[in-house]
């Protein structure tokens, strides 16, 4: 049977969504390293700063569906401008909010942006690219950029920090859409298929509210910050509202996602790979930027240059799985990536930061090889599932794995670094019960209390935070890694019946 040419500028529009993808990425980590800064200019209590941190990926997670089945109505293209645009305004509007409502405010705005921008850069690399094995090259460049801008996030938002105040993270993107947003408008393009339906505006709000009080029930149950029957009460509105939407999608002639799409195992396994990949990436980061700053008094930029490593390593393992699945197939390279990647954190959790070596940059640089590997993994086995006109839909159901992963990674290494921390901490005798209260919500918070106190004594509290939070590291990175170990055997049999499509598609056209 014949197949259609490939597209003559495929690799050119590659480098177009690419370029798009960058800013959203960035974003994502380029705050990290700016937390301790952020936590102390703003006074910012360790609630603030995971909603600073995590109201992007929150929102991302409601909005990404709804606006990829928008994206397939009105065009990619104009949605993807238009999500560069609000990108734009909403880092400059960030950049300079005078507190810590405004910035959330602000990121609200920036995760609208990046859900505009997501799915249509994956929707487009799957029309894009039909041949197996050219598209998991492709997705594995495309993972490539992921993890690039991933690592020069910390070092770019550290260098900035040495000379600027913090808002710079931020207004750093400005310049980045000046230069993305042309590029992908003369490059992409004007001719696209589009589904002529209308958008079902009241579908997408029930995914929206389904999917927000779902995701921040869980976060409010992990981080007490409600009563039990609250929590259950927000759970059970967003489980009823989805059940709401899954029924009308079945019953719907001309649904906005097609829920045949969860019948594959290799898209479940995708799924679940990417949402615990980069949930564990992102919490390791967070992790490791606070107890670089905090305990071993390093600045931003130095802790940005000490996590090269692992963002480095990570920026190459996209390419590398793209060209690893089409030798040698999916499955394994997907589990044997997570296998290792759990060896990485067991070394790390163990690992004395203080003297380094040559050890701890090796399994820094091991952990992000394997975690992107596995992460362009899920990408190949989700885009590898769907024929290409349900690309869109498919490119959103992992993009918002991702944003998910990100989201409840982050709450749930911060919750469970804020507890671990409360127990670990041995505060002095004479600190008032208070004053202790406050020092063991986190370690920014010990720093704030410190500064309130005579010399010596805060010289003592601080020391006492520095030798909680080592503590702490050492059980969240060995729980991590048992974590990233089960999902190893989790894929395992999930993609059991997946018959590696590059591969085979690879062979039959030799």
């Amino acid at each position: 049977m014949s197949t259609p040419s490939p597209d003559p500028k495929r690799w050119l529009v590659l480098i177009a969504v690419m370029l798009a993808f960058l800013p959203v990425v960035l974003d994502m980590t380029i705050l990290h390293v700016a937390v301790p800064t952020l936590t102390q200019a703003l006074r910012a209590s360790n609630t603030q700063v995971l909603w600073i941190i995590d109201i992007y990926p929150l929102l991302m997670a409601g909005l990404l569906v709804p606006m990829g089945t928008l994206a397939d109505r009105i065009g990619n293209r104009p949605m993807l401008l238009i999500g560069l645009a609000v990108f734009g305004v909403a880092s400059g509007l960030a950049a300079f909010a005078p507190n810590t409502a405004m910035l959330i405010a602000a990121r609200v705005l920036l995760a609208l942006g990046g859900a505009m921008i997501m799915p249509c850069v994956l929707g487009i690399i799957r029309r894009t690219f039909e041949d197996a094995a050219e598209r998991a090259m492709a997705l594995g460049l495309w993972g490539m950029v992921g993890a690039a801008g991933a690592a020069l996030g910390p070092l770019i938002g550290g260098a900035l920090l040495e000379h600027f105040w913090w808002g710079s993270v931020f207004l750093i993107n400005v310049p980045l859409m000046l230069v993305v947003a042309p590029v992908c408008f003369l490059l992409l393009s004007r001719v696209e298929v589009t589904t002529p339906s209308a958008w079902p505006i009241g579908q997408a709000l029930l995914l929206i509210v389904g999917m927000i009080a779902l995701v921040y029930g869980i976060k409010a149950g992990f981080g007490a910050t409600q009563s039990l029957s609250v929590v259950m009460l927000i759970v059970t509105l967003g489980i009823a509202l989805l059940i709401l939407f899954a029924r009308q999608q079945l019953r719907s002639a001309t649904p906005m996602l097609d829920l045949t799409l969860f019948s594959h195992p290799a898209i479940i396994a995708g799924m679940i790979m990417a949402m615990v990949s980069v949930g564990a990436l992102a919490g390791v980061e967070l992790t490791l930027a606070q107890e670089l700053q905090y305990v071993l008094d390093k600045t931003p930029l130095q802790a940005g240059i000490f996590m090269i490593p692992i963002m480095a390593a990570a920026a190459v393992g996209g390419p590398i799985a793209g060209r690893l699945s089409n030798l040698f197939g999916l499955r394994p390279l997907a589990c044997l990536s997570l296998f290792i990647a759990a060896g990485a954190l067991a070394g790390l959790a163990f690992s004395d930061f203080h003297a380094p070596g040559l050890v701890v940059p090796v399994l820094l640089a091991l952990l992000g090889l394997t975690l992107s590997i596995g992460l362009t993994a899920s990408s190949i086995a989700i885009m590898g599932s769907v024929e290409a006109s349900k690309g869109g839909a498919a490119g959103s159901l992992e993009a918002t794995s991702y944003e998910l992963g990100t989201g409840l990674g982050i709450t749930l290494f911060g919750v469970f670094m804020s507890s671990a921390f409360a127990r670990a901490l041995r505060v002095p005798a004479d600190l008032a019960p208070d004053l202790a209260r406050r020092a063991a919500r986190s370690i920014g918070d010990t720093y704030l209390v410190a500064a309130e106190l005579s010399a010596d004594q805060g010289a003592a509290l601080i020391a006492a935070g520095k030798a909680a939070f080592t503590t702490t590291h050492t059980l969240l990175l060995s729980t991590s890694a048992g974590m990233i170990g089960l999902l190893g055997i989790v894929v395992f049999f999930l993609l059991a019946s997946y018959r590696g499509t590059s591969v085979s598609s690879h062979k039959d056209a030799a």
